[in-house]
């Protein structure tokens, strides 16, 4: 979902978009409610293609400003979740599950690396340029309860004309 090749994860700066190493693309024009869905649904898509069976966690979508932009006529969506499987095997088999299919249906992986924790947790980075959505997956496989950390991110909406962002 960047404009250029340049990678590093929509998620890795809280609270800012359109950091230097990440032009953050026009998602349209979506009221904040359709922005909001749109994430949820592509969360959901996330969620699928686990392909086990698992616990999400409850947290919703956040709204936060385009940077350089006009918050009160620009924003972006971000959904940060723990999926936990029923079982610390199926794990490995979600991560699995997710590496072959954030390669189908318009979603392209663009970054898959081991982070410099003491764990090495896998990160995947994928983004839909359809969709102008990116999805970050932290693999915690070595934690006492395995879990996936996962982060959808939105691109850079545009509220139609007479109104405005509705913050959460």
């Amino acid at each position: 979902m960047t404009d250029d090749n340049a990678r590093t994860p929509l998620s890795s700066d809280p609270g800012t978009s359109g950091g230097s190493a990440v032009k953050i693309p026009s998602a349209g024009t979506a009221t904040t409610d359709d922005g909001v869905a749109a994430v949820k649904a592509v969360s959901s898509q996330i969620y699928e293609f686990t392909g086990v069976a698992g616990t999400a966690s409850a947290a919703g979508p956040g709204v936060r400003e385009c940077a350089g932009k006009d918050p009160d006529r620009y924003f972006q969506v971000y959904h940060p979740w723990n999926f936990k499987p029923k079982s610390a095997a199926d794990n490995d088999v979600a991560v699995r599950n997710l590496k072959e299919r954030l390669s189908t249906g318009g979603w392209v992986i663009k970054d898959s690396y081991r982070d410099n924790s003491p764990n090495k947790n896998l990160n995947l980075v994928a983004d839909n340029d359809a969709k102008k959505m990116s999805v970050w997956v932290v693999a915690y496989s070595k934690r006492t309860t395995p879990s996936l950390g996962i982060e959808v991110t939105s691109g850079c909406y545009q509220v139609p004309e007479g109104e405005t962002v509705e913050h959460s």
